[in-house]
């Protein structure tokens, strides 16, 4: 079982089953599963029994290759079987983690083709997680999800709005995640940096779980003296978590069932040729550097709409990549590295959102910096996609024990920092700093 494993593991050793337990189970009609003890070509080289799920598929279309699922996709599906899901959430590191010599493998070389054993084929280089073409990929994306994240707020903003802006942005980061997660192994097999580069710097920079916690305890505390009830207060704040949750772990499988239709018509994957390698860490570097210029040259009414955020925005994506790599393998129970940034996000959230209120106001170039700081660096360091996957990935009780704890401790911290702002220091949260 992919639970079975030992938690000190390296994480290469579970990026198999990130891409399997996600997605989506087959329809009744298509597929007839048994699942038993056999062993896989990893299990060969590991020596250790695992369990592996067999498909019996009705070919709809002629010539169409169904390839396996992996663990990863079957443990987020809503499927009824619990023991699919991964019991050890440090196994979990994967899914920021580049694809591993199995995923591109998977990627390059389906199963149902034989492999000549005397001339084993030459794979795609398969990255380590800090190499500097990993790291180096996240820089663009990251920029590029901070302004599809403020672009996607400022159209979904209006008068008499029916939904509030921030599911949207919920929504569309879990979508890519889940369709890039289930296409993991073709990605791996053309160039295995893409694959972080899409999944935790532009997934993970659109959507942002500080905001989320902010605008929640905004609605308990009601700042802003809307017309209504203690009682009402209480039911914007649940609205925007429960739906908020529902939307993610919703876009994710979404994004998963999708993935199936190109995984079973494209199961080859040619590798990158060396000028697209190259070209791709070069214009990622360059493009996070044109963001200095981009802050001075351009008029100063664009630092606090966009170009303070995406000076911060590559920052706070490679923080949160590090806690996922080094702390997320060390904890079994859930997910500690993500816990981390999405708490710490939170908190700074808070605190900079003070310090935009406090009696002898920021100046115009200060307030443009700390808003910077809340839509770049927050918004990016913490991340909904990720934690939809974990929570959809992770068996029940670890899961909502996951969710009641990052909740719970943010809204907490909330409390604390803002609470005691309001209510000891008498800020009052409506005289804000200006920009001009």
């Amino acid at each position: 079982m992919p639970g079975d494993r030992s938690p000190t593991a390296p994480v290469d050793s579970y990026t198999r089953e990130l891409g399997d337990v996600l997605n989506p189970s087959l329809d009744a009609q298509d597929v007839v599963r048994e699942v038993s003890p056999v062993r896989s070509r990893r299990s060969r080289r590991s020596n250790s029994l695992v369990y592996s799920t067999h498909s019996v598929h009705s070919f709809p279309e002629p010539g169409l290759v169904r390839r396996p699922t992996s663990f990863i996709a079957e443990a987020v599906s809503p499927a009824e079987d619990e023991s699919l899901r991964v019991t050890s959430a440090s196994s979990l590191a994967a899914i920021d983690a580049p694809p591993s010599e199995e995923e591109i493998r998977e990627g390059a070389y389906p199963e149902e083709e034989s492999i000549d054993e005397k001339k084993p084929p030459q794979l795609p280089l398969a990255y380590a997680p800090f190499s500097i073409p990993v790291l180096a990929s996240i820089a663009a994306p990251s920029v590029f999800g901070a302004l599809a994240r403020l672009g996607l707020l400022s159209i979904t903003t209006y008068d008499g709005q029916s939904v509030f802006s921030l599911v949207w942005v919920q929504a569309a980061g879990c979508f890519i995640m889940g369709f890039t997660l289930g296409l993991k192994d073709q990605i791996g097999a053309f160039h295995g940096p893409l694959y972080t580069a899409i999944t935790t710097g532009l997934c993970g920079s659109i959507t942002t779980f500080s905001s989320w916690q902010l605008d929640v305890f905004l609605s308990w505390a009601n700042p802003s003296h809307a017309h209504r009830d203690w009682f009402r207060d209480v039911i914007d704040g649940l609205s925007k978590t429960i739906v908020t949750i529902a939307i993610a772990l919703s876009a994710v499988t979404l994004g998963l069932h999708l993935s199936r239709f190109v995984t079973h018509r494209f199961p080859h994957v040619r590798p990158a040729p060396n000028l697209f390698r190259y070209s791709f860490t070069l214009f990622s570097i360059l493009a996070y550097f044109a963001t200095f210029a981009t802050y001075f040259a351009l008029p100063a009414d664009f630092r606090h709409q966009a170009t303070a955020a995406i000076l911060f925005s590559y920052p706070g994506t490679l923080c949160r990549y590090i806690l996922a790599m080094t702390v997320t393998p060390r904890f079994s129970l859930f997910p500690l590295g993500t816990f981390l940034a999405n708490t710490i996000g939170t908190a700074l959230l808070g605190t900079f959102h003070i310090l935009q209120r406090t009696p002898n106001l920021p100046s115009p170039s200060a307030c443009s910096i700390l808003q910077g700081l809340m839509d770049g660096f927050c918004g990016c360091f913490t991340t909904v996609s990720t934690f939809a996957v974990e929570v959809g990935a992770l068996r029940a009780r670890n899961a909502w024990l996951y969710v009641g704890l990052s909740w719970g401790v943010s809204q907490l911290l909330l409390l604390v920092i803002l609470g005691s702002s309001w209510w000891h220091a008498g800020i009052d949260d409506n005289r804000v700093c200006s920009f001009s």
